[in-house]
């Protein structure tokens, strides 16, 4: 059974690492449901027919299930227009800088327009509203009449990072829009249904939060209202640096760890009350009452913290785990992960693209390959402890390759940071914030909150120290990476552990691609409206602009530049030029500098740390030129418009040259057009994910990107 669930689950991972949809795959279904019937004999040949069988029949059942949702599509001729629908708050809302964004499931449309059911709305405050629009508030579950344009989802398209089109569809949102200021109305205080009540609940006990501690006296109160309802937009941009740095993620949403405590808390309490009452104790076990009542609180945790992926696994888990109890039948521990993979994968099988899917899973079957291999039955406080460090060495090391491939880094605090904050967090912070979302008293979260505070001193102090970066690996390096981590956890005796080592190396140590001698790299990124631009040679490397501000949360720097970088093992820069004041071209500095070594800074804004740019300041790396063509010294003098003192920069390489010219002007442009050059996209959209390769063995330039 556990080999054609990993086959099933092996089809569904297949079908969408695909570029497009495979159109046969009712033919693979039957072939695969006519090879099932022959597998029931237990030999060689049979069982590899049914992993054939399974393999077919997961990628069939992807394949269905993409190709549902996908024809659930925006017609193309309505993007942009506007559209006057009714439909129902579905999601809880996440305020940002400049409004709102909430997802909307439509029950109709009122003038014909053909729209997908779920969409992703964004309210824009302040924008033509009239008084009594800006002052209405979204609840979940809150039916309304609003008048939108919504556009198909559209990404980013850069390497290495998040492809936000893909979540879109695993979250079955099928367009995005914003609501125009023609006056909304609200039809329906409540809709009365399972999920709009679950998301009601949520946003109750995240303004009682809110309300009893105020973000400018608490600042991880965010963290709080994650662990109570899954809400990880309520925290703090800044802290999941902190957190990423210390390997301590994981614990700062609803993790597994959490909804086991949360069963386990209550079975004990329901055991304890059900034993003392001898007619209940007669009627039936204290033993299986307390399990029903344990798998109850892990389904009403799971739903409040939003069904994220670990929940659910831990979740199914547990039901499957107390249905066999109930029945009186013993199930291996492995055989109710693999079930709890099949159910998750039966539900969502887009949960195979999200990293927190192979983290939990694996982390979780390192944990019970390394029980059933490795530790005895501690007994003393030496061989607890023991346990507990071979714990925290399995899940380290079983994190390892995922870490390298989705995120190029790893924390080398990790085991140390686990050890103080996984009890911490999950014994004493996480019922304390479920206490205070039930009794939404001051002492009882303030409490809670002075022990994150605690515990985020030590954090910060971890988050020092340094962290392992190598370019993201391929795919076969990072699955002999796995490999090798399940050698290295095997028992101790069996010999040629060691050569788990040296499968694990190839990902550790893969070496950055760099450009040759002479030649410059530069790489134009897909920030939508403004300019980011990186330039490598041989041993150098400059960006040119780090991109736009998008929000008070976000920007360029931080999901762009950063996650491209990190792809490729820089974590030094030698020269960071901001072009100009503008926040589509300035807007991602903070981030770059906060999160990279930077050698030197160059700009045109008075204030920015480092030096001016300036015409005629000139350098040279690994045989490339660099020479800086506008503005002119005295310009700086004066000059209060900022695209008339972008820096403008030129690269040359083995004769050939390029010229980056950021939003300089129509006059700049006359004064500096030299013949034969090349000019690159102002930065406003035009360039999408672009590499020019400057080679003088070339005679243009090569053009690589999509």
């Amino acid at each position: 059974m556990r080999l054609n669930i990993l086959a099933f689950a092996a089809g569904i991972l297949c079908l969408q690492m695909q570029p497009e949809l495979f159109a046969g795959y009712g033919w693979l279904a039957g072939g695969g449901l006519l090879l099932l019937p022959r597998a029931y004999r237990r030999t060689l040949l049979t069982r590899g027919l049914a992993v054939l069988a399974c393999l077919a029949l997961g990628f069939t059942w992807a394949a269905w299930r993409a190709d549902s949702r996908l024809a659930d599509e925006l017609a193309a001729e309505w993007e942009g227009r506007d559209i006057t629908m009714v439909g129902v708050v579905a999601g809880l809302p996440q305020e940002f800088a400049g409004g709102t964004r909430f997802e909307f499931e439509v029950e109709r449309v009122e003038d014909g327009a053909v729209v997908p059911e779920r969409i992703l709305l964004s309210w824009y405050a302040g924008r033509r509203d009239s008084a009594r629009t800006a002052q209405l508030v979204v609840r979940p579950g809150e039916r309304w009449r609003l008048t939108v344009r919504l556009k198909r989802p559209h990404g980013n398209a850069n390497p290495g990072v998040f492809d936000y089109e893909a979540w879109l569809l695993e979250r079955n949102i099928r367009a995005t829009g914003y609501i125009r200021p023609i006056p909304p109305e609200r039809l329906t205080d409540m809709v009365w249904r399972a999920g709009y009540s679950i998301e009601r609940l949520r946003l109750a006990v995240r303004d009682n939060f809110a309300a009893v501690l105020p973000e400018a006296t608490y600042p991880y109160a965010g963290v709080l209202v994650a662990l109570a309802v899954g809400d990880q937009k309520a925290i703090l941009g800044d802290l999941w640096t902190t957190f990423n740095r210390t390997g301590t993620t994981h614990l700062m949403s609803i993790s597994g760890l959490h909804v086991t405590m949360v069963a386990a808390m209550f079975a004990g309490l329901v055991g304890f009350g059900w034993r003392r009452v001898p007619a209940l104790a007669v009627r039936w076990p204290a033993q299986k009452a307390a399990l029903l009542a344990g798998c109850g609180a892990a389904l009403v945790y799971a739903l409040l913290a939003g069904f994220a992926v670990p929940a659910q696994r831990t979740l199914y888990m547990l039901l499957v785990a107390g249905a066999a109890l109930l029945s009186g039948r013993l199930v291996a521990p492995s055989r109710i992960l693999a079930l709890a993979l099949l159910v998750v994968l039966l539900l969502d099988p887009w949960a195979v693209l999200a990293a927190g899917f192979w983290l939990s899973f694996g982390a979780v079957g390192a944990l019970l390959y390394v029980s059933s291999a490795r530790l005895d039955e501690a007994a003393g406080w030496r061989e607890k402890l023991r346990s507990w460090g071979i714990v925290q060495w399995a899940a380290t090391l079983a994190s390892l390759p995922v870490l390298l491939l989705v995120f190029q880094q790893f924390s080398l605090v990790s085991p140390l940071a686990n050890a103080i904050a996984i009890p911490v967090v999950s014994f004493i912070v996480t019922p304390l914030a479920l206490l205070g979302a039930l009794l939404p008293w001051w002492p009882i979260l303030a409490l809670a909150h002075g022990v994150l505070d605690c515990l985020m001193m030590f954090l910060i102090w971890c988050a020092a120290w340094p962290v392992w970066t190598a370019p993201a690996p391929p795919l076969w390096a990072a699955l002999a990476a796995g490999i090798g981590v399940a050698v290295c956890l095997m028992p101790r005796g069996v010999p040629g552990r060691w050569l788990g080592a040296l499968l694990i190396v190839p990902a550790l140590f893969w070496p950055v691609d760099k450009p040759p001698a002479g030649t410059a790299w530069v790489t134009v990124l897909d920030v939508g409206q403004g300019l980011a631009t990186v330039v490598r040679t041989r041993e150098h490397t400059l960006i040119y602009d780090p991109g736009p501000l998008y929000s008070a949360e976000s920007d360029a720097g931080q999901r762009v530049v950063l996650p491209y970088l990190r792809a490729l093992g820089l974590s030094h820069i030698d020269l960071l030029m901001v072009t100009h004041r503008d926040t589509d071209h300035s807007g991602g500095t903070a981030s770059v500098l906060a999160a990279l070594r930077v050698d030197k800074v160059s700009s045109s804004l008075a204030e920015a740390v480092g030096e001016r740019c300036a015409a005629g300041q000139r350098w040279t790396w690994d045989g490339v030129d660099f020479e800086v063509l506008h503005p002119a010294a005295e310009a700086y003098v004066g000059e209060s418009r900022p695209n008339h003192l972008a820096c403008v920069l030129r690269v040359t390489a083995g004769g050939r040259r390029l010229l980056l010219t950021s939003d300089i002007e129509a006059p700049d442009e006359v004064a500096l057009f030299v013949p034969k050059e090349i000019t690159m996209p102002k930065g406003n959209g035009y360039a999408s994910n672009s590499e020019w390769h400057i080679n003088a063995l070339n005679s243009v330039p090569k053009f690589r990107g999509s």
